[in-house]
């Protein structure tokens, strides 16, 4: 060993001393924290098993609870079923005996169609049409009815273009406006945020009511024509039939409808003048004039120059009125009550003759109290598009030959 060894044996040996104290204050540290640990989980443990006798007691409790409370829920579903059924029992009474029973079509049998007063315009009056079609069909019933959603105002229109090679949804909300929505298709209509999808076309002049129509790529509809060059005013009672081209947007013709003293067609719905509408033999117009305002006129138009071809006095009251539309050439009025309620067929009028108002269906709407301020017939679908206090609808129809018996 050298002579540096017992220094370095006596420099280990004094600082054992304080390493050994150092470590029994840490290992005392150590036990203490410990023991703490220990104590809170034995606290844990017992918080745990009390809650869980809690939650033992609370479920002994409920179960009897729930188990009447299926019970109940049972009982009510059967009775609501129960009721249900009754209701539609009841309902079908209530068709079969207003089909055993129907009431008598809104027409005055001491007036002649064909011998009234007419109104001085274009076209031959009250002679019998001759069908361009081999169109035989009339309705039987207003088969179901699907309600799609809500858009706008109480009043308005929505259709598709019968002769249109698309699928798109027109909609012309309001009966004083002159921007249309152009949705590609029904199902974008139908989306929450429908307006987000649809485009807008902007007509020069807003159109009046809801007798507008989409028809061959053109919009058709009523406007108020300008004053007289004399400063007169507006023209009291006279309307002018715009034809506006959708994919130009330009308008492509007009014309005054040649009718003098118009009102309102339906008695229901104040606000429109002169009902387009089309069918498979073409275009037509529902309108009244004072010169007999009890009953309503049709008009067979030419949707190229818009001159009116031939026009009838019809038997249809306009008293109680709503809407309109044409099917191979007969009118169907449809007729309701203010407070509105169930919607019903209760006049027809075949311009061809063919069909008489005794063979003749008066079907009535599904059950559904409610207004419609507009109908669109689509001859290519067979389906009526009604536009109902800002509820957009779709009714189809079930079709039967004009010569079958009802």
């Amino acid at each position: 060993m050298g002579p540096s060894t017992p220094l370095l044996i006596f420099f280990l040996l004094s600082w054992s001393g304080p390493l050994q104290g150092q470590q029994h204050h840490l290992v005392e540290y150590m036990e203490r924290r410990l023991a703490a640990l220990e104590e809170r989980l034995a606290q844990c443990q017992d918080q745990s098993s009390r809650h869980a006798a809690e939650l033992r007691d609370f479920k002994n409790k409920m179960l009897p609870l729930l188990e009447v409370a299926e019970k109940e829920r049972e009982a009510l579903r059967t009775e609501a079923d129960t009721i249900s059924g009754r209701v539609d029992r009841l309902e079908r009474e209530v068709d079969y005996l207003e089909t055993q029973n129907p009431a008598l079509p809104c027409v005055e049998f001491d007036e002649k169609v064909t011998g009234g007063p007419g109104t001085k315009g274009k076209g031959r009056r009250n002679e019998k049409y001759d069908m361009v079609t081999d169109c035989g069909y009339t309705i039987s019933q207003v088969r179901s009815m699907k309600i799609l959603k809500r858009f706008g105002g109480p009043a308005g229109l929505w259709t598709k273009d019968p002769l249109g090679q698309t699928e798109k949804i027109y909609v012309l909300d309001g009966t004083q406006n002159d921007t249309a929505f152009v949705f590609p298709r029904l199902r974008d209509f139908t989306l929450a945020m429908a307006a987000r999808k649809a485009s807008r076309v902007r007509v020069p002049f807003p159109w009046v009511g809801t007798g507008q129509l989409v028809y061959g790529g053109f919009l058709y509809f009523a406007r108020r024509p300008p004053g007289r060059p004399g400063g007169d005013g507006e023209l009291e009672n006279t309307l002018q039939l715009i034809k506006f081209h959708l994919a130009n947007r330009t308008v492509v013709d007009s014309s005054v409808f040649p009718a003098e003293g118009l009102i309102p067609p339906y008695g229901l719905t104040a606000d429109t003048y002169i009902d387009l509408a089309a069918d498979e033999e073409g275009l037509w117009a529902v309108y009244a004039t004072r010169e007999d305002d009890r009953h309503l006129c049709l008009a067979k138009l030419d949707p190229q120059t818009l001159d009116t071809e031939q026009q009838w006095d019809t038997p249809c009251p306009r008293e109680n009125a709503e809407a309109a539309f044409v099917i191979c050439g007969t009118l169907y009025v449809v007729y309701n009550t203010r407070p509105a309620s169930r919607a019903r067929i209760q006049c027809s009028f075949d311009a061809s003759g063919t069909l008489t108002p005794e063979r003749a269906a008066l079907p009535y709407f599904p059950r559904r109290y409610g207004a419609h301020a507009s109908l669109r017939y689509n001859p290519r679908e067979r389906q009526l598009y009604a536009w109902d206090d800002g509820y957009q609808i779709v009714y189809k129809l079930e079709m039967r030959k004009k010569e079958e018996e009802v």
